[in-house]
């Protein structure tokens, strides 16, 4: 089932540290594991965590492909789903991009932020085998954004230089025309 709206900043619980799965098998835990794809899908994102279903649970998922805001990526990445995900290894080298979300579709707002290059994740998968996933780049950027929801952080938590925000039609037009 599609949400109907994401969760926007200000509400709960996007906003608040989520808790641990339990259960990954849970009819519960299922549900929103397919909400989230489902609803990734229908708003053209990249990834979605559980906070912006309304879910306050460890759980994101991953799936990069062209979007409105995200053409020619070079890169392609299978769905991928993160249960109580944690990064054990990252990079000492960052990198400044700029950065959108679902959370703050409402003010439309691009800004670059500062993450590391590459990553080590480790988490359960959708039927709790866990796994390592390492990422660089692009790939990293997008686990390291939907992980900080998982922390009750946004991207403008984190923007480098407020002076740089770009609105919606900003951001299309200098980045991705």
């Amino acid at each position: 089932m599609i949400v109907d709206n994401v969760v926007q900043k200000g509400n709960y619980p996007i906003e608040e540290s989520a808790k641990n799965v339990e259960d990954v098998n849970s009819k519960a835990v299922q549900s929103t594991i397919k909400n989230l794809v489902d609803s990734m899908r229908h708003y053209n994102l990249v990834g979605m965590s559980a906070p912006q279903i309304g879910q306050s649970v460890r759980i994101f998922v991953v799936e990069v492909r062209e979007t409105t805001y995200r053409k020619d990526l070079g890169i392609k990445e299978r769905l991928k789903v993160f249960i109580n995900p944690k990064i054990t290894w990252h990079s000492e080298d960052e990198v400044s991009d700029y950065e959108g979300c679902g959370s703050v579709e409402s003010a439309g707002l691009f800004g670059a932020v500062k993450r590391w290059n590459k990553i080590t994740v480790e988490a359960l998968d959708k039927d709790g085998s866990q796994f390592e996933y390492k990422a660089e780049g692009f790939l990293a950027r997008v686990v390291q954004h939907e992980y900080d929801h998982l922390d009750g952080t946004l991207f403008i938590d984190k923007v480098t230089d407020v002076t740089q925000i770009l609105g919606k039609e900003e951001y299309i037009e200098k980045f991705r025309s």
